[in-house]
């Protein structure tokens, strides 16, 4: 069976050496964060995670969910963690006192949600999505619905999921055929079909809290029509307590190649009742041309599209969760594993063969795994903070910085670490060697349950695309220029810093190669669009190795300085800067030929027939 320790030490560098988030005393939520506190919500979510959902990993993969005569019942043991994990609080760090949470930073809360991922994927996604269809509620729900069921949610007594795809309908919303009809007490009839929802049923709780979009009969086609509702699986009644069904069907579940554990099903709503979510459209007004303007499709899809930023994120943690799990085993293995003698002479003359972890190979592996584990997880962390940090700050500018780079590098992150994350898990299986191919050390799991990140809240080309066809181009690429300008004041402000050259100049190199594909794309996919299209995995991933390069940096300086100062922790900060350099060496050379395959330009692409495939 496979093992978990959270990366606690890491964990705290991140929020006290790198984040400092205790110096942010100002900041709503941060004024009661001290170190005894960070470390008490680090030792107590660990603790949970390791001891009461790891052991339960392997179980939800091999039991799975099971549809049993219209009812999901999830596997052995679910049920008391999913209810300890809530009675303990750890779903709500973040959340509002007002709501019945603790109020703390919501980078705090993903330093333990990463710790959830980590130790059993399933189970989480019904902690996260619960949490972002309660967010969802938070913002844009009328007062009465908010205080019926936030609460509830909060506390784990209901669950949440979020309802968009359709059998014939994903990426393209404007397909979409489930339809409201305003009924006479305001509330509205929902009938259609909508697959692929995760936690959509199961039976750890009295009800679920659906947010379905479809489309609103009267109010025109396309997403002009398209609004948010919420759908109870069971009527609540206006004191709280709970009705009569709901007319929300279950029809089956998908058995997928992961996340056995997570039930992920196709729901028929069959006339069930849906409170909307924000205002009613206005009525399409007229312009100076006599035509009728297009209609905004409102605060409901606005609230949508904030779960789904929201949820990019978390599976962007899911990327660095399955890899740091991954990688731990990898590491414990490859130093109880003898085989062979090292290449530079034997160096444990005591032992019949010494253990694989010398060999240059698998500690290229181990060390691209820890590179990635590290700096990704910086990055998040970094975002989460900032993201909050900057709504608060009376800096109007730098308000709009923080916001610009938010909304530049959740596709960036999302897609570049769930990819990264999957080729760390294979990594870490391949240091197994064949033992990693069979269950019993729990490696071909993490592969599987990792896959499922690359696809799930929008496949990653489709990220790709959104990066480069309308991220990149808002405000005349203001967002873009924003993370620009931040890497170079970083480089310029070591210039004079000789210790820190091995870090800066392959980040300046990389840096350097990121702008010019900026600027090709900028000269190129206005004329031929295909030209974006053909470019934009590749520059996604260089986008995401210089932002990980520029958290290496970072780590580098803050772990120089502590070096200098006289840290006791010495041998921690040593091997990050090892980890440093070999990003450094190893990863950032990569710009260069992402460089290359991102201007080679779509005709190679788009040259052969349709039918020629």
């Amino acid at each position: 069976m496979p093992s978990y320790t959270a990366p606690v030490r890491d964990l705290r560098f991140v929020l006290n050496d790198l984040l400092a988030i205790t110096d942010c005393t100002e900041i709503p939520g941060y004024g009661d964060v001290s170190g005894d506190l960070i470390d008490a919500v680090l030792d107590g979510g660990a603790k949970v995670a390791e001891e009461v959902w790891a052991p339960l990993n392997q179980v939800g993969d091999e039991e799975g969910c099971r549809f049993e005569n219209g009812v999901v019942r999830v596997p052995t043991g679910f049920k008391e963690a999913f209810d300890t994990w809530n009675e303990g609080g750890w779903n709500a760090i973040a959340t509002s006192p007002d709501w019945g949470g603790q109020g703390l930073p919501g980078v705090l809360a993903m330093a333990v949600g990463e710790m959830a991922m980590s130790s059993n994927l399933s189970l989480s996604t019904y902690v996260g999505l619960t949490g972002g269809a309660a967010s969802v509620l938070m913002s844009i729900a009328p007062d009465h619905l908010r205080q019926i069921y936030v609460p509830k949610m909060i506390s784990g007594e209901w669950t949440g999921t979020m309802n968009l795809t359709e059998p014939h309908c994903g990426t393209d919303l404007k397909l979409m055929r489930t339809k409201a009809v305003e009924q006479d007490d305001g509330t509205y009839a929902i009938t259609g079909t909508k697959i692929f929802i995760t936690g959509g049923d199961h039976d750890m709780t009295d009800n679920i809290v659906h947010l379905v979009l479809a489309k609103v009969e009267g109010e025109g086609e396309g997403l002009s029509a398209v609004s948010l509702f919420l759908v109870p699986k069971v009527c609540v009644n206006d004191d709280g307590s709970l009705g009569q069904g709901n007319n929300v069907v279950c029809g089956s579940i998908e058995h997928k190649m992961g996340i056995k554990g997570s039930s992920t099903a196709v729901l028929h709503y069959e006339g069930a009742i849906g409170h909307r979510l924000g205002p009613k459209p206005e009525p399409k007004a007229e312009g100076e041309d006599g035509k009728k303007k297009k209609r905004s499709s409102g605060a409901g899809m606005a609230g949508m599209f904030q779960m789904m930023n929201g949820a990019r994120i978390g599976v962007a943690y899911q990327g660095v969760a399955l890899s740091e799990v991954a990688y731990q085993n990898a590491a414990e293995y490859t130093r109880e594993r003898l085989a062979g003698r090292a290449l530079g002479g034997t160096k444990y003359p005591d032992q019949e063969a010494d253990p694989i972890v010398v060999h240059p190979d698998v500690r290229r592996m181990l060390l691209h795994m820890r590179a990635f584990n590290e700096g990704a997880r910086a990055l998040l962390m970094w975002l989460t903070h900032e993201a909050t940090v900057g709504r608060f700050d009376g800096d109007d500018e730098r308000k709009q910085q923080v916001s610009d780079l938010f909304n530049l590098l959740t596709p960036v992150v999302k897609a570049h670490f769930t990819d990264v994350g999957f080729e760390c898990a294979n990594m870490a299986m391949q240091c197994f060697g064949g033992h990693g191919y069979v269950r019993e050390h729990g490696m071909e799991q993490f592969v599987r349950d990792a896959r499922i990140s690359q696809l799930y809240e929008g496949a990653n080309g489709v990220q790709a695309l959104d990066l480069v066809g309308r991220r990149m181009g808002t405000d005349n690429g203001r967002p873009a220029r924003a993370l620009f300008a931040l890497i170079s004041e970083f480089i310029a402000g070591q210039k004079d810093d000789e210790a820190m050259a091995e870090y800066t100049k392959p980040l300046q190199a990389g840096l350097d190669d990121l702008m010019a594909v900026t600027m090709w794309l900028a000269q190129n996919a206005i004329q031929n669009h295909e030209e974006a299209g053909a470019a934009s995995v590749d520059f996604l991933r260089l986008m995401g190795t210089v932002a990980i390069g520029y958290m290496w940096a970072r780590m580098a300086r803050v772990s120089l300085d502590q070096m200098a100062q006289g840290a006791d922790d010495e041998a921690f900060y040593k091997m990050k800067l090892n980890t440093a350099r070999y990003y450094m060496g190893r990863v950032m050379p990569d710009t260069a030929s992402l460089k290359l395959r991102a201007m080679a330009g779509a005709e190679v692409l788009m040259m052969p027939d349709d039918e020629a495939f």
